[in-house]
């Protein structure tokens, strides 16, 4: 892929963000965080991003919530869920909701990397077939 990929990552626990946005960009990748859903939607509003990594427990506005408004304003940016608290009810939603990915934290950071790569060129694909309706 010849640009950067952009990442909106939204994550409460700042240590996790903070560490997580420096590998990604260590990995070519551009990295925006926000510590919750309602900054998340607030920056998504503001700029482009080809994916969203969203944390399913954030306080205020958890993961779920934000990836379904997030379908309101920006429906073909893949989201790509994670947590350390993953259940079968969640994962259900997730899915239900158009979750590109569940993962579960601590997540192996290629497998991260890959989940967005895959997401983007999902994203890409989307809109191409997206700008081909009449």
């Amino acid at each position: 892929m010849a640009e950067k990929i952009r990442v909106l990552l939204a994550d409460d626990e700042e240590r996790f963000t903070h560490s997580l946005a420096k590998v990604l960009k260590n990995r070519n990748m551009e990295v925006l965080t926000a510590r919750d859903g309602a900054s998340a939607l607030q920056l998504l509003s503001q700029s482009e991003c080809d994916v969203v990594v969203l944390d399913l427990r954030m306080p205020g506005m958890d993961g779920l919530t934000a990836m379904a408004e997030i379908r309101k304003i920006k429906p073909l940016v893949p989201v790509i869920l994670l947590s350390g608290h993953v259940d079968v009810e969640s994962c259900t939603l997730a899915c239900d909701g158009g979750a590109a990915e569940v993962l579960m934290k601590p997540c192996p950071i290629d497998t991260l990397a890959t989940a967005i790569e895959n997401a983007c060129e999902r994203k890409v694909i989307a809109e191409e077939m997206a700008a081909r309706r009449p």
